[in-house]
């Protein structure tokens, strides 16, 4: 089973690990692409990056980190992340996080062990190049995550937001949409996206849609199935 996550803005400093080092990431058909983001996001002056980035005077220092891609310590792609949804799901109490991947603009799809350094690059940034164009991450892209995700044996559970799902779409992927009171939750969504991962990572890997209600009814969730590939978490 694949468990799809969104990367987060927010992320840990520091770590104990090497500086990046694309070959020992995951999917490896994916280098070329990261190598010239990191590459063009690493090269751009401190005022442009803030610009296309779209960072306050106090987030500078942001772009200043992202300078040192390439020299900066590394730890695993799911210890970088942080916010609402990684503090739901709770990654360090987890006995294994095998089932885990994450889709981010700057590596397309890690897996949660990978090494990966802070960086500063949302799914929605028009990053410039060294011509002077600036495409979107979704033109930079391409196909290349929808292969690498669908590469991969097994259940897919994709809980990704709506711009990292474009970076990279999967028809058969299960989602899970989160209401109250019949409405759609927005400002908690992210908290409850985090626990219905850890509950999958937690249990045994799910073969359909029908084991992946299962397993969250089990857990106390209320969840319904709405179609083949959606179901709606009740809160």
């Amino acid at each position: 089973m694949m468990i799809i996550l969104p990367p987060s803005e927010t992320k840990a400093h520091g770590g104990v690990g090497k500086p990046l080092l694309l070959d020992a990431l995951s999917f490896p058909s994916l280098n070329p692409t990261r190598s010239a983001i990191a590459r063009d996001l690493s090269e751009l002056d401190v005022d442009t990056a803030c610009q296309a980035l779209k960072l306050s005077d106090k987030l500078r220092p942001e772009a200043e980190l992202n300078q040192q891609l390439f020299t900066s310590p590394t730890m695993p792609a799911i210890q970088r992340y942080t916010g609402v949804l990684y503090d739901a799901l709770d990654p360090t109490t987890l006995p294994a996080t095998d089932s885990l991947f994450i889709c981010s603009a700057l590596f397309g799809l890690v897996q949660a062990s990978d090494m990966i350094p802070h960086y500063r690059l949302s799914g929605g940034t028009k990053l410039p190049t060294v011509d002077g164009a600036a495409p979107t991450m979704k033109a930079r892209w391409g196909s290349l995550i929808t292969d690498a995700i669908t590469s991969h044996d097994g259940l897919k559970v994709d809980l990704r937001s709506g711009t990292y799902q474009q970076l990279g779409r999967v028809k058969d992927a299960v989602t899970v949409r989160v209401e109250k009171d019949g409405k759609v939750v927005s400002h908690f969504n992210k908290h409850y996206r985090g626990l219905v991962a850890r509950e999958l990572a937690l249990a045994e890997p799910c073969g359909s849609i029908a084991d992946v209600m299962r397993t969250l009814n089990t857990a106390g969730m209320q969840v319904e199935q709405r179609s083949e590939t959606e179901l709606c978490l009740m809160v």
